[in-house]
């Protein structure tokens, strides 16, 4: 992974202009603090960002809290009240988070120059902002458009403590004394999960999936999450085969941060054991090259979240040209401009229509597809999130005396 292997996708002025921003952060550590180093979107954000970052000559590092399941049950609870999900947190749940964040706090050495604390797990970090003169930024991945306000307001008296809060979407912001920047995700090209295949890969992997070609695959890639709502898209599947023959696939894995995660994929495996046509996959993280194929021998691209951050399996599936069906929920409508470059659906109803529509009329579809991509090209890719986070590395550093390129 080069920084130039990216130049004929965006061109060579982008990448240069990153190598100037670069050079204003010279000799300066970004340490990035997470709660994982594999399942999720940041997770794998990270990944491909911080090798990239030191690409450009920057000194970027990625570090992960440690805790015990009970601690994790706890901060899952934490996530979907901010989705404003109803949840039962007690006491005893916030004596957990903040035994934990003590013994964090005791643990984790704070090296960098700026400290980029990711989601509400490692939060209370910021209690060590006063032995040294550091930069803190608190990233959210999550919506927190309607966020349950006793998880919110607990939360809160950490994040006024950051120097900067960045949030995915517009409607996630927040009335807070901080300033607030407004940060979209992104994909990598050039990456396993989004490069291109061959016929013969794609293939390779839909026999190893024991997934057939000769009928229209309707796909939602996604971690098995209560809020994206998996069996949702089995009842618009069944309602889209009563007049189309088609199949169905649930593919994604969990965390080692989401408890919730295996109780939804049983949930999801007993709905789905009597129609042979529908195929739900436990695909480990490691395998970006099977998610890719199996986006690639879509029909259809499902993302029926009843909440989201950002969605980056809508801009994978944008990048690949497939028409997408999903939620105007979080930041999906950011990606998805409503019969511009997809559609977006409400309830089940609504999504199967739209997959409806959409198989009856592949020209259609097709120029959704090709409008798709070329928006992620021009929003949604790693050097355009690399610029953001630089602009704003920089302005943390140098304040007012920043030129922006």
């Amino acid at each position: 992974m080069r920084i130039e292997d990216y130049e004929p996708f965006v061109g060579r002025s982008t990448v240069e202009e990153l190598r100037l921003l670069a050079e204003k952060l010279s000799g300066k550590v970004i340490q990035n603090i997470n709660s994982t180093f594999t399942g999720g979107g940041v997770a794998e954000i990270l990944g491909r960002m911080v090798p990239l970052l030191n690409q450009l000559g920057i000194d970027a590092r990625w570090d992960a809290i440690k805790g015990g399941n009970e601690f994790f049950n706890v901060t899952k609870k934490f996530h979907n009240a901010l989705h404003g999900r109803r949840e039962e947190i007690s006491d005893h749940d916030i004596s957990i988070f903040m035994e934990t964040s003590k013994k964090n706090l005791a643990e984790v050495s704070l090296y960098g120059d700026i400290i980029f604390v990711h989601d509400p797990q490692p939060i209370a970090l910021i209690e060590k902002k006063g032995e040294a003169d550091k930069k803190w930024i608190w990233r959210c991945h999550i919506d927190v458009s309607n966020p349950d306000p006793r998880v919110w307001e607990f939360l809160r008296r950490f994040i006024v403590a950051y120097d900067t809060a960045v949030f995915s979407a517009p409607s996630f912001a927040q009335e807070l004394p901080i300033s607030q920047v407004l940060i979209s995700p992104s994909i990598d090209p050039i990456s396993e999960k989004n490069m291109e295949l061959s016929q013969e890969t794609i293939e390779g992997v839909l026999r190893k999936y024991g997934l057939t070609s000769d009928k229209p695959m309707i796909t939602q890639i996604s971690r098995f999450d209560y809020l994206k709502d998996p069996v949702g898209v089995i009842e618009a599947f069944e309602m889209v085969r009563k007049s189309i023959d088609c199949q169905l696939v649930l593919a994604g894995g969990t965390a080692t941060d989401d408890p919730e995660s295996d109780k939804v994929l049983s949930l999801v495996r007993e709905r789905a054991k009597k129609n042979p046509d529908i195929h739900v996959l436990l695909i480990p993280p490691s395998s970006d090259l099977e998610i890719n194929a199996l986006q690639r021998a879509s029909t259809v691209i499902v993302q029926k979240s009843i909440k989201e951050g950002f969605g980056l399996t809508v801009s994978e599936a944008l990048w690949k040209s497939k028409p997408v069906v999903a939620t105007a929920v979080g930041g999906i409508p950011l990606q998805v401009k409503h019969k511009v470059t997809g559609l977006l659906s409400h309830g089940v109803e609504g999504t199967a229509y739209a997959i409806k529509q959409l198989l009856s009329n592949p020209d259609y579809a097709r120029r959704l597809g090709e409008n798709g991509r070329e928006h992620v090209r021009q929003n949604f890719l790693i050097t355009r999130h690399l610029k953001d986070y630089l602009l704003l590395f920089i302005t943390l550093e140098h304040g007012e005396d920043v030129i922006y390129l």
